[in-house]
């Protein structure tokens, strides 16, 4: 039996795979404080995929290899093992992610390009795994793409780590980040870097400074992994009800409108980095915004 974990797409001759890693149920105000179970409700559509039988959202936790040509590529790294967070859920994570990522074929060592949409402790954690109780880069043979002003951000937080009372904590900078550039293996590009014919990196700010998407087109077909844009396909249909994790909510409610507006009516199939199976599809205009259809 295929591995539920893992799934495939291929657009035009680019092949995309996602490693899922974990998923949480919350209520949807944990996600979007002025939601309720009623704000859920309104959209039908979200059943039979994305919600639970008594409406409360699931999120996953996953990343995506790519084949690219003869390249092998990572769009973000998700949690990762043993590492210690601000949130419990975070914290000491025991998965089999790169057992299930060599599985699909990707082994750590055949990566040559890692890309982290942003800087969020759940997009890099696999950047770097314990050895010897060091931090070390997962992927030895890759160059790690992190758009500059998004690492200018978290580099201006980093004196304030030790502060209990900050409400921005930047752990996941000291382990998962800095070791990629003490190695030498970091690259800081500018938010519209193109990285290969087929691939570039989308601006889609708001959530944090410098957060992108990635943007793959193949034989005319276009694909965008979205980072988180959207945690869940609720904020389709309530684009303007800010996220409880964006630092700046209302440029992120902004950009989502956009990004909405712009790939609508299935322009380019979207990816999405947090949407549970089947975690693609389509943009389509709905009666007041949009829905999310994978059909």
């Amino acid at each position: 039996m295929a591995n539920p974990r893992m799934k495939s797409w291929n657009i035009g001759d680019v092949k995309v795979t996602r490693l899922y890693e974990a998923e949480d149920k919350p209520d949807v105000s944990f996600l979007l404080h002025d939601a309720t179970v009623e704000t859920v409700k309104k959209h039908a559509w979200l059943k039979p995929h994305f919600v639970t039988d008594d409406w409360k959202i699931i999120v996953w936790f996953q990343a995506f290899a790519l084949t690219v040509g003869n390249r092998r590529i990572m769009v973000d790294t998700c949690i990762g093992n043993g590492k210690i967070r601000e949130y419990e859920f975070f914290t000491n994570t025991q998965t089999s992610f790169l057992e299930d990522l060599t599985e699909a074929g990707y082994p750590p060592e055949s990566i040559d390009t890692v890309l982290c949409t942003h800087m969020h402790l759940d997009h890099v954690g696999w950047n770097t795994r314990k050895v010897n109780g060091k931090w070390v880069p997962t992927f030895p043979n890759a160059r790690y793409l992190f758009a500059r002003n998004e690492f200018e951000y978290w580099k201006s937080r980093l004196p304030e780590r030790s502060d209990p009372h900050k409400s921005v904590l930047v752990e996941h900078v000291v382990d998962s980040v800095l070791p990629i550039l003490d190695a030498g293996l970091a690259d800081f590009v500018e938010p519209n870097h193109r990285v290969s014919e087929h691939l570039w990196f989308e601006p889609t700010p708001g959530h944090t400074p410098g957060h992108v998407s990635v943007h793959i087109e193949s034989r005319g077909q276009h694909a965008v992994i979205s980072g988180d844009i959207f945690h869940h396909p609720v904020q389709f249909a309530e684009p303007d009800m800010p996220s409880a994790f964006c630092i700046d909510a209302q440029k992120a409610c902004l950009t989502r409108r956009e990004f909405l507006s712009r790939w609508e009516n299935r322009k380019a199939f979207v990816i999405g980095s947090h949407f549970c199976d089947p975690t693609a599809g389509w943009i389509e205009r709905d009666a007041r915004n949009w829905r999310f259809s994978t059909e």
